[in-house]
């Protein structure tokens, strides 16, 4: 059983985390890096903190205190708009200061979303690199998450 910890972004954190939930259940999305019979416990779910992402520096020693073996940061800081600009600040600090993997990516993009974000220059390359399991969803699966 591998134990995960979310943090979503700030804008969405009235988030209900359905789509996440959801995700994980189906070993789709950033989920999609575990190996379909492992087991997935969600002990933790919390925001960012809101720009400039305050609660990164604490909400995950709560997560990790909740046995959580790995973090997810959601979908949410790579497909809200704009994407969320510390991403990969975020998965730095969480991994250097927590020795704790982090994988960007929750649940699948929708469809919706990315529609309008692989047109932006900004987003592309730069966004595939970080989270990759995030370009692997079909176009029927990212229309099932819209």
């Amino acid at each position: 059983m591998k134990k995960i910890g979310i943090i979503i972004c700030g804008r969405y954190q009235n988030c209900g985390g359905g789509k996440c939930f959801r995700a994980a259940r189906e070993h789709a999305g950033g989920f999609s890096v575990y190996p379909p019979e492992e087991e997935l416990q969600i002990v933790g779910y919390s925001y960012c903190g809101g720009c400039p992402g305050g609660n990164i520096e604490y909400v995950p020693a709560e997560m990790i205190k909740n046995g959580a073996e790995v973090i997810h940061l959601a979908t949410g800081l790579v497909v809200g708009y704009p994407p969320c600009p510390r991403i990969r600040a975020f998965k730095e600090f969480i991994e250097e200061h927590y020795s704790i993997p982090v994988v960007v990516g929750t649940h699948p993009i929708p469809m919706k979303y990315f529609s309008d974000h692989e047109k932006m220059s900004f987003w592309g390359k730069a966004m595939k690199a970080m989270a990759p399991e995030l370009f692997k969803d079909s176009e029927r699966t990212m229309l099932e998450y819209n």
